[in-house]
């Protein structure tokens, strides 16, 4: 598969007219795309691995919320979203703290506290790579880290070449209050992450 994730811009969006036509589509073809790009650690936290096609749905999502249609308001959402398109040396996610119970989430945010630099991915035998986290701001104080965060993992020549030749990709957390680590990623979410990787 050819690497294509350039930034988007005006012109690959639908207008608000026609994502209303094309939506239901159009979301069950990002939703099915979707299912190899989640990878849950643990019972309580997930990374969803984002692309060109995840992004572009999200700005259709939040342009059609909005009702935003001009083009300053247009520009303002790619300017927010396009960062987390993925560069070719790199994976960006959101990583997503999950508790169904609103107690027990405020209790383990308050220990979880800068728990989104305590992950990590680590192809084959290589050292582990450890998430750069919310580059745009920051998501944890003293008292409480978000449910939400938003992570780059940036990988080596090496390290990527490993990936694409089929090395084993493992995924974990390290924090004091939260440790969990996957061994490999099943086959399907492999292949579906090395293509957002780019050999030079």
């Amino acid at each position: 598969m050819v690497f294509n994730m350039k930034k988007l811009t005006r012109a690959d969006l639908y207008g608000l007219e026609k994502y209303a036509v094309l939506r239901t589509a159009f979301r069950a073809q990002v939703m099915a795309h979707k299912e190899h790009r989640r990878v849950s650690i643990g019972a309580h936290a997930t990374l969803y691995f984002e692309d060109r096609l995840t992004i572009q749905y999200q700005i259709q999502e939040m342009l059609r919320a909005e009702r935003i249609f001009e083009t300053a308001g247009i520009e303002e959402e790619l300017a927010a979203y396009n960062p987390l398109i993925p560069d070719g040396s790199n994976w960006k996610a959101t990583f997503m703290i999950e508790y169904d119970d609103v107690g027990e989430r405020q209790q383990a945010l308050a220990l979880m506290t800068h728990i989104e630099d305590r992950v990590w991915v680590q192809v084959g035998n290589h050292e582990r790579v450890w998430a750069i986290a919310d580059e745009d701001m920051d998501r944890t104080n003293d008292e409480k880290t978000s449910a939400v965060h938003f992570l780059r993992f940036e990988f080596t020549p090496p390290m990527i070449s490993a990936a694409k030749e089929g090395a084993t990709i493992a995924i974990g957390i390290d924090h004091d209050a939260y440790r969990w680590q996957m061994d490999s990623l099943s086959p399907e979410i492999h292949k579906a992450l090395v293509k957002d990787l780019c050999e030079n």
